[in-house]
């Protein structure tokens, strides 16, 4: 026995008006890009201040374990370190990115 659909992918508009796939057919329209599509994007001004605090400051003592730990190869009790400082296991891999590419004098912001 045939399916009810008749070979017909569902969710697409066909213009019936009967069936599984009734729907008037629509064009779907290009909307202007919302303000909050932009959300987390680093501008230049917050990125040169940033740099700048980084510089001036420099590292939290947590962080110059951390870098201790990848210098001498311990990734992974570096990773168990950032994981108890930050919380979760996806921010401690996002931050040991950076440590790693603060070695090379090259900011990753």
């Amino acid at each position: 026995m045939a399916p009810p659909h008749r070979g017909l992918s569902k969710g697409i508009n066909q213009g019936l008006s009967k069936g599984i796939n009734k729907k008037h057919v629509v064009t779907k329209r290009q909307l202007p890009p919302r303000p909050s599509d932009r959300k987390g994007e680093m501008s230049k001004c917050a990125s040169f201040v940033k740099s700048l605090i980084r510089e001036v400051a420099g590292f939290a003592p947590y962080e110059k374990r951390i870098t201790e730990l990848l210098k001498s190869g311990k990734e992974k009790h570096a990773l168990k370190v950032a994981k108890r400082k930050l919380g979760t296991h996806k921010r401690a891999k996002e931050e040991e990115e950076i440590w790693s590419l603060s070695h090379n004098k090259d900011p990753p912001w």
